[in-house]
Formats: structure tokens, sequence, C-alpha cells
């Protein structure tokens, strides 16, 4: 259990401070009712048992029973008030992580799994909430019962009661002990239950590719072995909670009783050793085991509450964020653009790109082409300050492109993808983007303007049928238009995309061939092509090779160059014969 963790917990604690100081005081109740049970037993036992059962004695028999329903409405509360607390922490958690991660750069997302990322906020917060409304309140309970049953014990018979202590070291060596053992098990059941949400995720978004591909059996096997990792380390938790935990515990408690039997056995005769005595001491033998075996048994799941908690905060701590941009109120006036001498790597060993030049002006079109790890998307993923470069110079208007906000950045850009991400929803939430400024009538300007409005109105419920998950019942074709009229409801100065026609068939092409003429008017436009065909208009096509450009110019002066470009369009243009 690290330090530094609990008292980040602790912290969190403090927040309902007042919720909290409300369930101890539940539970302090809690303790003196239980306290008190056993000796208006013994006195009940030592006057009345045996005789004839005066008034008083019924009373006090009301009274006993009274007592029991009071322990009963306190136990509730006092589990109801740290379980109410336990939520608004984890509650608060999630918030934090969540908030954390929409800030972390692009870098951290290509090396941490969706999956993984999805198990911490919900599996390993739940088991938060389990520390604090079920093991937290255990312990605290554990220790009021603990400390009052001992105090009254040595009250009652402090002879007695030190025939009882030399359980306890034994008691808390086996709690050391199971500790130790259970640490390394349950966290590795933690990460292993991480690997499972993570194959679980990654295997649900490609199974179009698995099933395609007959991976059936493959992703099937894959698990199985995943999951019976877990199993394992989850037998072998189960292995020391069995042999540390109530059996153990159970065990010490017989002999505590034979203890108790054997001494009240050899002193029956003497007068300060009554039946009442000796129940209340029963019941108090009770009262001193159960809360130690209670902290033993909650123990793992303290253990595995801990470790969930520090994954949590391991995430919440992550720094890896976005680029920072100033806080200044520069704004993208015009649009134009220009690249010097920017070179980039993503490991800080091999340069992806080398010292890249180029310069587009508002109205213009560029277009990036090259194999694959050419570059392409790196020149995108830097303009759109996904990631941070440390060599040369982005401006934007002779400004350079950090000395702008993050606000104004995403307001002047507009970045149309190859697979343009839809969200649950409607077609208007879809391209609004949550943009409250724009009304329906801008909604329907934009559908109307990129050629969407079409098909959207003949859907059946129009610009308010509904979205499911990344648009899966829309064509691809479809989203596309729908992603183009979420970047011109923006209106943004400067246009990016992305091979945003790459999964387009040839009908619905000329289509999008159409709006996206009609986007770049006026607008500073890159773009990276897979097609050839679709970029023949730019002002000027530059290709990439190994993260350098060799070779830039219009589409009929790369021809005349009859060099790679050549190849490139000679290769698709007999592809496209051929097909």
């Amino acid at each position: 259990m690290k330090k530094s963790v609990l008292m980040r917990l602790m912290g969190y604690l403090m927040r309902y401070k007042w919720w909290t100081l409300t369930a101890l005081a539940f539970i302090l109740l809690t303790t003196l009712t239980r306290t008190a049970i056993p000796l208006v037993a013994r006195y009940y036992i030592d006057h009345f048992v045996n005789q004839e059962v005066a008034q008083s004695g019924l009373l006090l028999l009301v009274g006993y029973y009274f007592l029991f329903l009071l322990r009963v409405l306190f136990t509730y509360l006092g589990s109801y008030t740290f379980s109410r607390v336990a939520y608004s922490i984890v509650r608060d958690m999630r918030q934090e992580t969540f908030a954390n991660v929409q800030s972390l750069g692009m870098s951290y997302f290509d090396k941490t799994p969706a999956g993984s990322i999805v198990s911490r906020i919900t599996n390993d917060s739940q088991a938060v909430a389990d520390m604090f409304g079920t093991v937290f309140s255990s312990f605290i309970a554990s220790f009021f019962i603990f400390t009052a049953t001992l105090i009254t014990m040595l009250q009652l018979n402090w002879q007695l009661t030190l025939y009882i202590l030399p359980f306890l070291p034994i008691i808390w060596g086996s709690v050391w002990l199971y500790r130790k053992l259970s640490n390394d098990l349950v966290m590795m059941t933690r990460s292993k239950l991480s690997d499972i949400n993570v194959k679980l995720s990654e295997s649900i978004e490609g199974m179009r590719i698995i099933q395609a591909f007959r991976q059936e059996k493959r992703l099937i096997g894959e698990f199985e072995a995943i999951n019976q990792e877990h199993l394992d380390y989850a037998n072998r938790s189960v292995n020391v909670n069995s042999l540390f935990l109530r059996p153990a515990m159970s065990v010490l408690k017989v002999l505590a009783y034979a203890v108790i039997l054997t001494f009240f056995g050899l002193n029956w005769q003497t007068a300060t050793f009554t039946a009442g005595l000796m129940y209340a001491f029963i019941q108090y033998i009770n009262q001193l085991f159960d809360p130690l075996i209670e902290v033993t048994q909650n123990f793992a799941t303290l253990q595995t509450s801990m470790v969930s908690a520090e994954r949590v905060f391991t995430m919440m701590d992550q720094t890896a964020y976005e680029p920072v941009q100033s806080e200044s109120d520069a704004q993208v006036a015009i649009g134009n653009i220009a690249f010097k001498n920017v070179s980039f790597s993503y490991d800080g060993e091999n340069d992806v790109l080398k010292n890249i030049s180029f310069s587009v002006n508002q109205g213009e079109t560029i277009a990036f082409v090259g194999h694959t790890g050419s570059g392409k998307s790196s020149i995108i993923n830097l303009f759109m300050r996904f990631y941070e470069f440390e060599r040369g110079q982005i401006l934007i208007d002779g400004v350079n492109i950090r000395d702008y906000s993050q606000a104004e950045l995403r307001k002047a850009v507009g970045l149309v993808l190859q697979d343009p991400f839809l969200y649950h929803g409607t077609i208007e939430s879809n391209i609004k983007m949550y943009q409250d400024d724009l009304t329906r009538q801008d909604v329907i300007a934009a559908a109307e303007f990129v050629d969407a409005d079409d098909f959207i109105t003949n859907l059946p419920n129009g610009y308010d049928q509904a979205v499911t998950e990344r648009g899966s019942t829309l064509s691809s074709g479809q989203r596309q238009l729908i992603a183009f009229a979420r970047t011109v409801a923006a209106q943004p100065k400067i246009l990016i995309l992305d091979e945003a026609i790459a999964n387009i068939d040839s009908e619905t092409e000329e289509v999008i061939q159409t709006s996206l003429k009609k986007m770049r008017q006026g607008r500073t436009t890159i773009a990276i092509a897979h097609r050839l065909s679709t970029i023949q208009d730019a002002n000027c096509i530059y290709v990439l090779d190994k993260g350098r450009i060799i070779e830039s110019g219009s589409h009929d002066q790369l021809l005349a160059q009859e060099g790679t470009y050549q190849k490139m369009y000679q290769l698709q243009a007999g592809m496209l014969q051929q097909s």
C-alpha cells in the first residue's frame, strides 16, 4: 500500500467531511449499542434468571431488544452515509481522470490501448467505491468495536482478559503475512482484467475484419489464454485468502473460547465469576475477534482498491499533454500557411519529416502524395498541433503557429478525415457539433452547400434521424458528406483534407468532388490524396518520399518531369483501365 495513494484518497474523503463525520457518528453509536447489549444481558442473567421476573426485569428485557433495533438502525445509517460518500468520491475521480484524458496529446493514445483507458476509468474507479463504501467503513467500525470491547473486558475482569491478549499478536502477524503474499497477486489479477478489456475492445471494434479474414478461432484462443491467466492469478489469490482469512481466524477464536471455558471451569466456585459474566465474556470474544476477521476478510478488497486507485491516479497524473498554445488574442485573418525547414520525429531518434518547406495562400490548394510512410499525415499532425515539433517553423499569416490560442486555431482550421467520426445523436447534432450559435437554418444551409440535403431529407426523420455508433447505418459517402457539412458550418479559413474521398465509390465521388470544389473556394486548402485523379486541379502537388519533398509542381508539370509522380499516375491509370 503506497502512502501517497492513501493520502490522496483521504484528500478526496475530506471533500465530504461533514457526511463523513455523520457516518462516523452513526458508527460510534453502533459501537456503543453493541457494547451495551452483553452488559444488559449479563445483568439480566445474574439478577432475573431462575427468579420471578419483576416488572423491572421485563423493562430490562424490552430495553435489551430495543438496543438490538437501535444497532440495526445505526448500522444501516452508517453504511448508507459512507456509501453516499464513496460514490461521490468515485464520481469526482472519474470526472478528473476523464478531463485529464481529454487534454492528453495523440502520443499518449498511440501507446495506450483504448480498452485499458476504459478499464481504468470504469472498473478501477468502481473498486475505489468498494473501498470507501465497504472496506473503509468496516475498518473504522472494527477499530471502534475492538477498542470499546477490549476496554469493557478489562473493566469486567482484567485477569481473564490477559489470557486473551496473546492471541492478538498472532492475528496481526497473520494479517501482515497475508498482505505480503497477496499484494502482487492482486496487482496481477487487476492487470489481467485490464488485458481482457483491451482484447474485448479490440475484437468488437475490428469484428468486420475478424469475420472477413476468418480469424474467429484465433481471437477466441487469444482471449482464452488471457482469461486463463486471469483465472490462474485469481485462484492463487483465493488460495491465500482461504488460508489466512476466516479459517485461520476462526481457529484462533475457538482456541480463545477454550481458554475462557477452561478458566470458568476451574474457577466456577469463585463468587465473582457468575453465569452472566461468562455469557458477557463469550459475547465479547465474538466482538473482539469478529472485527479482526472482518478486517482480514476485507483486506483483499482493500488491496484491490489500492492497486486500482494507483492505476487511476497514474492516468490522472499523465502529463503527455497536447502541445501548448499561447493565450494571446491573435486571430487568423487570412489563412496563408508556410512551413520552413520543419523536421520531426515521433520517437526522438528517427525523423519522419526532413526539412519540409512549402507555402500556400488563401484560395489556393496544395496536395501531398506519396507512398505509405512517406510523411503525408505527419505534416497534417503537426499543423493540427496533435504533436509538438522542435525544428523549423510553421507560420499562419506570418505568425508562429504556437502564438495562436488553441480555440482560435481550432476555429480557423477545418479537418476532414478519411473515415469521418459520427457521434450518437442526430444528423443535426453531428453537423452542429454542439455549437450553440448555429441555428437549424445554418445546419440546412451547410448541408445544401455540400449537396447533402437531398439524402438527408429522404431519411425517415430528416435532420432528426438518429445516428448510431460511428454512423454505421449510413453509407461511407453519406458519412463523408455529413463531415463536409460539419466543416462548412464552422466556416473555417483553412481546410485540411486527409484522404477525404479515399473510401468513396466512383459514383459518389463525383458528388463529393463537386462539394469539395465549393468548399475550397476562398479557403486555404491542404489535401492528402491517395487517388491522384482527385487533386489534378491543385495549384501545387508535392511528392514525398521518406520524409522529404522530392518533386513539386502542377499536375501537368509533374507529368512532364517523368519522375515518381508520373509513375504513380500511370500505375493508377492502368489499374483503372483494368478494372
